[in-house]
């Protein structure tokens, strides 16, 4: 979903500094799949799921509402942040109730971490 919101939300950024911000979060996104894809044949078949076509419209189309009218950094970083704390809540739920391999456990802790950074660069945008 990061991934989707951020390449969702990129041609509406005017600020260079912002987009330079959102190029370096995709890339962290894009290693934390890379990380997931080299693992998950060992716990599942096939690739990892991908995100549902319903979830990418709806998130596509609250981009676009919600940016209609104001295209601002402010507003960019406050729809980013609160994906970026969806992402933060799902992570440490993951890591509090449920036991797992070490390598998942280091993915998630790596992902969650990663938000944790992405939220403290994008409060800077407010």
């Amino acid at each position: 979903m990061g991934i989707d919101a951020i390449n969702f939300i990129m041609d509406k950024v005017e600020d260079n500094s912002l987009k330079e911000v959102l190029e370096i979060e995709l890339d962290d996104y894009r290693k934390i799949a890379k990380d997931i894809e080299k693992i998950y044949p060992k716990y599942n078949e096939g690739k990892p799921h991908s995100t549902s076509l319903g979830n990418k419209v709806m998130t596509w189309y609250g981009i676009e509402i919600r940016t209609f009218n104001d295209k601002t950094n402010s507003k960019i970083a406050e729809l980013l942040l609160q994906g970026v704390n969806m992402g933060i809540i799902e992570g440490k739920k993951i890591l509090n109730k449920k036991k797992m391999d070490n390598k998942v456990s280091a993915i998630v802790k790596a992902y969650v971490d990663m938000q944790e950074k992405a939220v403290e660069t994008l409060k800077k945008y407010l």
